[in-house]
């Protein structure tokens, strides 16, 4: 019986979990193996294996990976440097809230790929470029979303700490950011899914190298297997990423699972 807002123990979750993946590969098994959507358009399970093996083994597929990893977690840190500090400052001083706050709500619906063919003009088609994707998409995102969130930090911490005789700035240092640490390590953690796609739409324009390079490569030769081999690779990093990424959260702040 299904509770609203009932917990379910985690031995249930990660069997769930895994059960929609068996039938995502079974439906998928029977639409193609079974003829009924013809294989040219979309590759069967065992196909995409193959043709995934031979791109890790023939083609040197593994290179395009760790390019593709190094472009996402180098503008993800840059956008972060960036972000992390201006979404504090806006979230703890209201000037600077009021004067920022207009330009980055309307940056943030600027689709990072509509600024390609001008970071091309600038940057030319090397690393720089796709990096400056990534930094373009991520940085006004992380900005906003933390200063929501340092706005909104507890106000009798806040009094209790100025009763005690902190300062303006100490205020920040001992009462805001550490009070919001968990939640801004969140909001990466988020934000570093969405560098993903950024990252491989850079590099399906003017790259020649990448998971992205790869699978608009693969659809001129209609190879569907290694376009999905591409895509699950993609999702796989991004799953790993994202467990590590809670692990050492949970790890720097215990005290936010309580």
């Amino acid at each position: 019986m299904l509770r609203p807002l009932h917990p379910v123990p985690p031995g249930a979750r990660t069997v769930l979990g895994i059960a929609f993946f068996v039938l995502f590969v079974a439906f998928w098994a029977w639409i193609t193996l079974g003829g009924h959507v013809n294989r040219i358009f979309l590759a069967d399970p065992l196909s995409m294996l193959r043709d995934g093996w031979r791109l890790l083994v023939e083609d040197r597929f593994w290179l395009d990976i760790l390019i593709t990893i190094w472009r996402v977690f180098g503008g993800f840190v840059l956008a972060s440097v960036i972000a992390v500090p201006l979404g504090i400052a806006m979230g703890a001083w209201k000037p600077v809230e009021a004067f920022l706050e207009p330009f980055v709500s309307f940056a943030r619906y600027l689709p990072a790929s509509a600024f390609i063919p001008l970071l091309i003009l600038w940057a030319g088609i090397g690393e720089l470029e796709k990096l400056l994707v990534i930094l373009v998409g991520s940085v006004f995102q992380i900005i906003l979303i933390i200063a929501v969130k340092v706005g909104s930090t507890r106000r009798d911490l806040v009094e209790a700490a100025y009763t005690l005789g902190a300062t303006d700035n100490g205020i920040v240092k001992r009462v805001i950011m550490p009070a919001n640490a968990p939640e801004i390590a969140e909001t990466l953690r988020l934000v570093l899914g969405w560098a993903w796609t950024y990252v491989i739409v850079a590099e399906l324009i003017g790259s020649s190298s990448g998971i992205g390079y790869m699978i608009i490569n693969s659809q001129s030769r209609l190879a569907t297997g290694q376009i999905i081999f591409g895509i699950i690779v993609i999702g796989l990093i991004g799953l790993l990423s994202d467990f590590a990424f809670k692990a050492l959260n949970r790890w720097l702040y215990p005290w936010s699972l309580a």
